[in-house]
């Protein structure tokens, strides 16, 4: 049997939903190889389909595992008409998209992952660059393609319990329907880099990035649930009081990004090239480097309005930072009680819990034990293994 994999977001190229596809399809791969490095008499054989973009970074020489290109944009009319195609002429059995973009015409069964229904719950024109009566055709299409992708689908994987009961009651699917699979937890730097990463110099990455030494970090995008907005209100009050502390923002330069800096600007927290900012826009940081930020943290903060998972702060509590995150959406299932929350529409709330965390160095030391206790829970080679088991049970059926 044959299972392709929508593999387009693979890497760094799709940001969290990258991790995902790159974290899943790896640990598939290494699983059927731990069975039969030859590749004979294997349950499965793997098509992963790549873009232009990202077909030279999946490199895998297993005898069951073949790569595709496949040069069709992601949300494109052309992927809705030219990717079942490409699923026909691989004779793929059974078909795994890792997002809701799910060609109608698909021919053949298929899995897929629901990640969020962020786009049902904010669609608002702050979320695009796109014209209003453009962006509302785009919404109007997002929701036919999802809808049609979650009731066409023979199984749909989500990332937590809060997406499945989120699907169940929006699009009235039986819970049956739907399996749960939480993301894993792994060293961001591997191999060279992990090697890089011993031989950094933990000043001179701080100093590279004007970082001084008592700062907040936010890792993620700047879509406007991600609530920095608040976030940049909050800093400002605290910054007053205290003159030397720094807040971090990571995350690839865009439209988004840009409307924050405007924002910070405009509270006196932010001019051009980080020098002597209270708030720094690191831009895009290597994966090595982030590593470094995470340790020299005083505390993570995540104020997002809505997450299917939660991915960041996980990765932060694995490198000994401690964790502050909004209550809202899944992030008190993921992070259990290994984080210390705050209302994230609450500014004086969101401000004590800052306070809180920088001053008491033993509810910092707490965070930090309960967080390495936590991230060994979740696992990339155990999400493999159960997104394996989703295949295994729908061609049995």
């Amino acid at each position: 049997m044959t299972i392709g994999i929508d593999a387009r977001f693979y890497g760094p190229l799709g940001k969290g939903l990258g991790r995902y596809t790159q974290e899943v399809v790896d640990n598939l791969i290494k699983i059927a190889s731990a069975e039969s490095p030859s590749g004979e008499g294997v349950a499965f054989n793997y098509v992963v389909f790549l873009s232009p973009e990202n077909f030279n970074e999946f490199n895998e020489d297993w005898p069951g595992v073949r790569k595709v290109l496949l040069p069709v944009p992601w949300y494109s009319w052309r992927e809705q008409i030219m990717m079942p195609f490409y699923i026909w002429r691989e004779k793929i059995d059974l078909m795994h998209f890792p997002h809701f973009n799910v060609p109608i015409l698909t021919p053949v069964p298929f899995v897929v992952t629901i990640h969020d229904l962020i786009l049902t719950h904010f669609p608002t024109t702050r979320a695009t660059t796109l014209r209003p009566w453009l962006y509302s055709l785009k919404n109007l299409a997002y929701r036919l393609v999802i809808s049609v992708a979650v009731h066409r689908a023979k199984k749909i994987i989500t990332v937590s319990e809060f997406t499945k009961k989120d699907l169940v009651e929006q699009f009235k699917i039986a819970a049956t329907k739907i399996a749960v699979t939480y993301e894993g937890v792994a060293n961001l730097a591997k191999g060279r880099d992990s090697l890089f990463v011993a031989k950094l110099d933990r000043q001179e990455t701080l100093e590279e990035y004007h970082i001084a030494k008592d700062f907040l970090l936010y890792v993620g995008n700047a879509y406007p649930h991600k609530n920095l907005e608040r976030l940049l209100k909050v800093f400002s009050d605290l910054h007053g009081t205290r003159p030397d502390l720094r807040l971090v923002l990571v995350g690839k330069d865009d439209y988004f990004y840009t409307r924050v800096k405007n924002i910070a600007r405009s509270l006196n927290l932010w001019q051009a090239e980080n020098k002597n900012s209270p708030v720094i826009f690191a831009g895009y940081v290597p994966d090595a480097q982030l590593e470094i930020l995470y340790q020299a943290a005083r505390a993570y903060v995540f104020p997002s309005l809505y997450e299917g998972f939660g991915l960041p702060p996980l990765e932060a509590m694995a490198k000994n930072c401690p964790v502050l995150s909004s209550n809202r959406s899944s992030l008190p299932e993921i992070l259990g009680n290994a984080a210390l929350y705050f209302n994230p529409e609450d500014e004086e709330n969101m401000k004590e819990k800052i306070k809180l965390i920088l001053e008491d160095d033993s509810v910092r030391a707490g965070l930090i034990t309960r967080g390495q206790e936590l991230v060994k829970k979740y696992n990339w080679w155990q999400c493999a293994r159960e997104t394996l088991a989703v295949y295994e049970e729908v061609l049995k059926n």
